[in-house]
């Protein structure tokens, strides 16, 4: 089956008439990927209804209808801004093979506001003979025709959105819906109308069999057991709904709290110990700036002659190096006149006794010009030692001042920070108000959790006595009816139910494993951990998932981050779409939710281009971005992109070529 184009007319958002080509192909080549891309509100979950209306009608379990009757549905989807003589319309044209051969028909719901009967007008349109309106056999017949192409019981498997992954991953057991379809598939539906109808023609051959005495108690027990089964799916109601304002309850109870924290509700419970940390970082503040004051009234103030006090010491060493020098002179001048009279004494010639003489004089003159700077502060070395003491401990007091102040800078950002927080505390009125509202929500809560408690214990209680009554009704059978060959009937019925039991237990493990490795097969190859999980187990009465590693140990789905319950979720619905052994399409609304870069690479590449020969994603510009469009590009994945553009002006919806990028 293939779904070729979606006409919409005056329908939702979508005024006027807009047409979407939704064939699998550019220039004849096969590209499974039909794109339209739109932001939230744009009319993405309308366009889903569309196709799920125009195929099932009545029965279509779309998004918005919610307990609304099918005709009040129906005005709620006409346009509010068409003309009055303008009719509602949505199209949709698809081939399938019948009787190997290819067949294109276009079904045509019309309606205006306040249909008659309650029911839209139905059409069919043979495509392949000019669009000839079919006569009213194929109209009258519709719903058991479009059952043999796409079941409605399996339909969420192929036309589902990310509200219902993000379900299936959330819950421990799979939803209603999930687990009707997998019946479906399973065949389970059969066998349980066939043990149904088999109690029924049990019961009433009871009756045949009875006397008057023992019809009496039999009638009794069944209409025991009739009101109770009656009372189960009643309570089965009332809990439903308890369920859902209990699911309500709790989304306003976390909005309750969310206000709470952004309107500063959070931040006045806090003031008290906010303000105190205030007052302990002021006394820091005071401590670190009587610190400072105390170095201050030391020996930093010398900081300012710092450069003065260099230079002196630099000063005072050189000329304490002149003194040593002079020194040194003058013992080397009493040593020249030593070593001159030695000379003179060891009759040297004259001309070589001048040579000595001579460059003595000579060196002296050197020695006496270099030592002929002035001092100025004749500083001895004990004086310099001390000078070098103050440097040292000034550069200790600058350290410490230094530090000082960054600490001072820390804490007054500090006590600024503390004094925004208070700032933006909400006031005391407005605190109790938001403190009543988070505690109504709870309060609230916690009476629905109490009804929803209360209702589940009656319907394990009304359980119990059906049961029980059930068993009475066989055992009185059993021990009062034996004596007509009517019996034939009922011993028979029982083998019968036995072997139905028998088989609904067998084909349910034989196809249950076939569906376990499918949804391994799928989570394996979605998922780029692929040594997390080895196998997949699915409970025969839940159908709840078990997650089992290499060494069959197994794992709590609690280690799985929320992109890869998502991934399992979805190689769950493509596990089963591909166990149904249907070739459909499949349509998916926001595909990709919280999935990570990881996880979004490996459902781009890997899970759209293969579920199915036709794809079409409803998705905003968050979740297939211009690099996810670009890979899918690369891969010629894609054979058509549209771009719902929705006008905040005028409220309307149009249908334009091309994608965000």
């Amino acid at each position: 089956m293939i779904f070729l184009e979606l006409v919409l007319e005056n329908f939702g958002p979508y005024r006027g008439r807009q047409v979407v080509n939704l064939e699998p192909k550019n220039d004849d080549n096969p590209y499974p990927i039909v794109l339209l891309g739109g932001m939230n509100g744009g009319g993405k979950t309308t366009f889903m209804d569309a196709i799920r209306l125009a195929l099932y009608g009545h029965r279509a379990q779309c998004s918005t209808r919610g307990n609304l009757s099918y005709s009040d549905f129906l005005n709620q989807c006409i346009n509010t801004h068409k003309s009055p003589v303008d009719k509602t319309r949505v199209e949709l044209a698809f081939e399938h093979i019948e009787n190997d051969k290819p067949a294109r028909y276009r079904i045509v719901r019309t309606w205006g506001k306040n249909p008659k009967d309650g029911k839209d007008h139905l059409g069919i349109l043979d495509i392949r003979e000019n669009d000839e309106w079919l006569d009213e056999g194929l109209v009258n017949i519709w719903d058991e025709y479009i059952e043999n192409l796409l079941p409605l019981g399996i339909s969420n498997l192929f036309l589902f959105d990310g509200e219902q992954v993000k379900e299936l991953a959330e819950q421990e057991q799979p939803p209603t819906v999930v687990v009707e379809a997998i019946r479906a598939l399973l065949g389970l539906e059969l066998a349980e109308r066939l043990t149904v109808d088999l109690e029924i023609l049990v019961n009433r051959k009871r009756k045949e069999l009875a006397d008057s005495k023992e019809l009496a108690n039999l009638e009794e027990i069944e209409k025991q057991l009739t009101e109770l089964q009656e009372e189960y799916e009643e309570t089965k109601e009332v809990e439903k709904q308890e369920l859902e304002f209990l699911k309500q309850a709790e989304k306003n109870q976390q909005e309750a709290f969310d206000k709470f924290l952004s309107e500063g509700g959070k931040i006045a419970s806090e003031s008290s110990q906010l303000e105190q940390q205030k007052i302990e970082k002021t006394k820091e503040v005071d401590n670190i700036r009587q610190e400072m004051c105390d170095l201050a009234a030391g020996i930093l103030p010398v900081a300012l002659i710092e450069p003065l006090l260099n230079q002196a010491q630099q000063r005072g060493e050189a000329e304490l190096k002149i003194q040593q020098q002079q020194v040194a002179r003058d013992v080397l001048v009493e040593r020249d006149e030593r070593l001159l009279n030695l000379i003179n004494q060891l009759n040297i010639a004259k001309n070589k006794f001048a040579q000595i003489k001579t460059f003595l004089d000579e060196d002296l003159d050197t020695r006496n010009a270099s030592l002929q700077e002035k001092l100025w502060l004749q500083a001895d070395a004990e004086t310099l030692s001390k000078a070098g003491n103050i440097l040292y401990y000034l550069q200790n007091a600058k350290n410490n001042a230094t530090q000082q102040l960054k600490q001072l800078t820390n804490k007054e950002e500090d006590i600024i920070s503390l004094e925004r927080q208070i700032q933006a505390a909400a006031a005391p009125e407005d605190y109790q108000k938001l403190v009543d509202l988070v505690k109504e929500a709870q309060e609230k809560v916690t009476d629905l959790k109490s009804n929803c408690e209360t209702v589940t214990r009656r319907l394990i209680e009304l359980q119990t006595e059906i049961d029980k009554l059930k068993k009475d009704l066989t055992e009185y059978s059993v021990k009062t009816i034996q004596r007509n060959s009517k019996e034939n009937i009922i011993d028979a019925s029982t083998r019968v139910q036995e072997t139905l039991k028998l088989f609904r237990e067998r084909l349910t493990l034989r196809k249950l494993n076939k569906l376990e490795n499918e949804v391994t097969e799928c989570f394996r190859y979605l998922l780029h951990k692929s040594d997390l999980v080895h196998r997949i187990v699915i409970d025969t009465n839940t159908f709840s998932l078990s997650l089992y590693d290499l060494n069959s140990q197994p794992v709590d789905k609690h280690r799985l981050s929320a992109g890869e319950k998502q991934l399992l979720a979805i190689a769950f619905l493509w596990g089963l779409a591909r166990v149904s052994g249907h070739r459909l399409p499949v349509a998916i609304d926001t595909p990709l939710g919280r999935l990570d870069s990881s996880h979004r690479s490996n459902l781009i590449e890997r899970y759209f281009p293969s579920a199915s020969h036709q794809v079409i994603l409803l998705s905003t510009d968050t979740e297939i971005a211009q690099k996810e469009v670009k890979t899918l590009r690369k891969n010629e994945a894609i054979a058509r992109e549209y771009l719902l553009q929705y006008s905040q002006d005028t409220r309307q919806t149009t249908v334009e070529a091309g994608y965000f990028w």
